[in-house]
């Protein structure tokens, strides 16, 4: 059965009501318990706005199929169990994104406010960007 929306405010909602949305500070400290932070944002923007150090740089178009540990395709740190925070730049697309992720059975959450409210709270960036599929270096 197709499920359909009336509008992308709609698809968002949906996306959302299933999700376990995180803010930045909860984020960080997910992290230090073993969290990955994935950013789903292209090049052009983590240059704009900066990467957060540790994440894992994933764009949109292949997140499905590097995240998720028996796709044949996977990264080396997809893992089962692996939980998986997505970023962008202000929290939408990242709702869609581990939505998708969640649907796979993935533990995933995305972080209110994206990237923008990361840095609101003065937690940790660093100049972009990283090549795809790499971690974003820990500042120096």
């Amino acid at each position: 059965m197709t499920v359909t929306y009336a509008s992308v405010d709609e698809l968002l909602r949906s996306a959302r009501g299933g999700l376990d949305r995180i803010s930045p500070r909860d984020a960080h400290a997910r992290v230090a318990a073993g969290a990955i932070i994935v950013d789903i944002r292209p090049a052009w923007q983590r240059e704009l706005d900066g990467e957060i150090p540790g994440s894992v740089v994933v764009e949109r178009n292949h997140l499905e199929w590097r995240l998720h540990p028996r796709s044949g395709a996977n990264l080396a740190v997809a893992t089962e169990g692996q939980e998986w925070i997505v970023v962008c730049t202000e929290g939408y697309t990242s709702s869609l994104a581990a939505a998708a992720l969640v649907s796979l059975g993935l533990p995933a959450r995305d972080i209110v406010g994206g990237i923008h409210a990361w840095r609101a709270e003065g937690l940790p960036v660093v100049a972009g960007p990283t090549p795809v599929e790499h971690r974003v270096p820990e500042p120096s």
